[in-house]
């Protein structure tokens, strides 16, 4: 039990008592806790320095108290820890195990902790080691799964504690004494009980109260719902609850006798809207996602979950939103249900109501950040007025508080490979609203899970054209975090599956990207054969802009390998469409990059004539960064060619320049406004299964 009243199996239950709510017995519990922070290891006692942080283990059974007790652990202690506490769930509601690296990238991101997209396991791993190397801080793990999901994260440092909360003994983390709970003490209990029902109705019928108790075994998550079942019945006896849960099978559990009784005496509809709340992803549910699996409206919606949170069978989240979260000691038993009392069919329409509204809330909260396209504003006024947003800023909030749950969902609609047309379009809202609130950079780590989902997809539909688009933008996103040689595999992959689709753009993007690789990997010759592969493409399909920019890329590589013969002739004529582009800046750039190429080759004086046109053309670009670069070159030819005079003239017309920009040069001759090559990034966030109406 914490502050909001009980714990079941890592999640709060909260009533309408929890306001005043205090966490409840467990002394003994914390007694022997807090001893075992100071207990000397088996290292200490071999006279060695202990080489990780110690770990505490509560374990229990699902709706035990154990995560409120971790929670009262981490409270009483906390103030030894300075730099704070770090909170990971390892496994889902549905007991499936949270991947390592997904529980690494939390943490580090708790810490404010750099964690490239699409990062090992090992290598995340590590990294939340360093970052915990020289910190005082304490990990609370929940409901961890295995041992080895404990072993990966923790710290190897014994200034840090980890507190992990398990169903049973983690066998192989050594020097670890678990602390098994069962039930409340009578008088612990009693008093739980009381803040659901009210004092009176404990104090006219104690012994009636302690049956109950002994009925529930004293387990808080059972207590907690039978105390909103009797709150909700204001003329029940409790001594009527307890003969009924008497008289239930006495194989079950005493949180599944309870629930049972529960769910049979609430509304039919009432009792289908909290069976279907199995299906919400990641056990999060808020108005629209219980509106969408029950097919009622969003008021009535709202007004059933405060129901069940009044009740106990839901807990509510902490944000500025409507949120719930389903309790996970009540998952499994929601879903025995939904097997049991609603049809498959039922079940696959219920995901596909909540899949659609969740694709409609997307496209909503992208739209309104598309405020300059009259098309945007146009499909934003033709969505009912519950699924809009008052401002971008509400649509950001709504995406940051859903984003757990969007993820989950995206996961979940992949898996189930039943609804893929509405997985695909769910995947290509999500990313195009991430990236519109975010930008490309700072969602990298969830879109590269988002478009190995949609690899996933188009594998299993055997879809080339969207398995060549995710390859194209997970080899991004390797490739801007370092892993050059993956990014190559991915786009290799990306070729063959854009040639089996015969999509042009797509064969096209990849050859270029594919050279590009190559040419961060120094292999400079590839690197121009595939740029050239990529530049008879365009020019077979006479797309001018993009093979100007191929013939700079091309110049590029023959640069860096010496060729400066090729690398001018490809500047000239990435000069010469530029220009018929009529692309006054693009031509300034060509020209420049051109003229640094002929000083590489030794013609100062070709590269002095070749600067001054790049500088007529940069003044008719009205591009001051360019002409106070191509100013400071001339400068040095000038130097070079033996004519201070002139030189000092025009580095003077630099500084004048930069200095009515108020700005700095970038650095010598390597100021020069960047050559227009491809940006890598530039199209990460595509999905071209996406259909024509999204």
């Amino acid at each position: 039990m914490t502050d909001q009243a009980v714990d079941t199996d890592g999640v709060e239950l909260s009533g309408p008592a929890s306001a005043q709510s205090r966490f409840l017995g467990r002394t003994r519990e914390l007694k022997e806790l807090r001893a075992d922070i100071e207990r000397a290891g088996l290292d200490t006692l071999a006279g060695k320095k202990a080489p990780r942080a110690r770990v505490l283990l509560i374990a229990g059974r699902p709706g035990s108290g154990r995560t409120a007790l971790a929670g009262e652990l981490v409270r009483q202690v906390s103030d030894r820890y300075p730099d704070g506490v770090l909170r990971a769930r390892l496994s889902e509601p549905d007991g499936t195990p949270v991947p390592t690296e997904a529980a690494a990238r939390e943490l580090l991101t708790a810490l404010e902790l750099p964690a490239p997209a699409g990062a090992a396991a090992d290598d995340l791993s590590a990294a939340l080691r360093e970052g915990l190397a020289d910190r005082r801080a304490i990990l609370l793990l929940d409901d961890a799964a295995t041992a080895q999901q404990v072993d990966d994260l923790l710290p190897d440092t014994a200034d840090c504690l980890a507190v992990v909360v398990a169903q049973g003994p983690l066998t192989g983390i050594s020097d670890v004494r678990p602390c098994t709970l069962g039930g409340l003490d009578t008088k612990s209990a009693v008093e739980l009980l009381s803040r659901y029902t009210g004092s009176v109705r404990v104090t006219v019928d104690p012994r009636a109260a302690e049956g109950l108790v002994e009925v529930c075994q004293g387990q808080p998550a059972a207590l907690t719902l039978a105390g909103g079942w009797l709150a909700a019945r204001p003329k029940a006896a409790v001594a009527d609850l307890a003969k009924q849960l008497r008289a239930e099978d006495g194989d079950t559990t005493p949180l599944a006798r309870v629930f049972g009784l529960v769910h049979r005496t609430l509304p039919g509809a009432a009792a289908r809207m909290l069976r279907l709340l199995a299906l919400a992803p990641a056990g999060l549910v808020d108005p629209h996602t219980a509106s969408a699996l029950a097919g009622c409206s969003v008021d009535d919606a709202r007004t059933t979950l405060d129901d069940f949170t009044a009740m106990g069978l839901l807990r509510p989240v902490d944000s500025p939103l409507p949120q719930y979260e389903v309790p996970g000691c009540l998952h499994p038993m929601l879903r025995a249900l939904t097997e049991t009392e609603d049809r498959p069919a039922e079940l696959t329409l219920a995901r596909a109501r909540m899949l659609e509204r969740t694709v409609r809330l997307l496209q909503s909260c992208r739209a309104i950040t598309e405020t300059d396209s009259p098309q945007a504003r146009e499909k934003l006024l033709g969505l009912p007025r519950s699924l809009r947003f008052p401002s971008p800023r509400a649509a950001a909030d709504w995406l940051t508080l859903r984003r757990p749950a969007l993820l989950a969902s995206a996961r979940l609609a992949v898996a189930d490979g039943e609804l893929d047309t509405l997985a695909r379009r769910l995947l290509s809202q999500l990313v195009r609203a991430m990236v519109a609130h975010y930008g490309t950079q700072a969602a990298a780590a969830d879109l590269y899970g988002v478009h190995g989902l949609v690899l996933d997809v188009a594998e299993r539909r055997n879809l080339p054209r969207e398995r060549a688009a995710a390859l194209l933008n997970l080899g991004d996103l390797d490739a801007r975090t370092g892993r050059t040689s993956d990014a190559l595999a991915r786009y290799r992959a990306a070729l063959d599956a854009g040639r089996e689709a015969n999509d042009p753009y797509a064969t096209g993007r990849a050859m270029e990207s594919v050279g590009g690789a190559y040419l961060e990997l120094a292999d400079y010759d590839r690197a121009a054969d595939w740029f050239g592969r990529a530049l008879a493409e365009r020019l077979a399909r006479d797309e001018r802009a993009d093979a100007a920019r191929l013939y700079g890329r091309t110049a590029a590589a023959h640069t860096y390998a010496g060729r400066y013969g090729e690398a001018q002739r490809d500047w000239r004529a990435a000069a010469g469409f530029l220009r018929r582009l009529d692309d006054v800046a693009g031509h300034a750039r060509a020209l420049s990059e051109l003229a640094r190429v002929q000083e590489y080759a030794g013609r100062p004086e070709e590269s002095l004539h070749t600067c001054q046109e790049a500088l007529d053309w940069a003044r008719r670009a009205d591009d001051t960064r360019l002409q106070a670069a191509l100013h400071l070159r001339i400068a040095d030819t000038l130097d070079h060619l033996g004519d201070p005079t002139a030189a000092g003239l025009h580095r003077a017309a630099a500084e004048r320049i930069l200095k009515e920009e108020h700005a700095e040069p970038e650095g010598g001759e390597d100021g020069d406004t960047p050559d227009p090559d491809l940006e890598q990034g530039a199209n990460a966030c595509e999905i071209r299964s996406a259909p024509a109406e999204d």
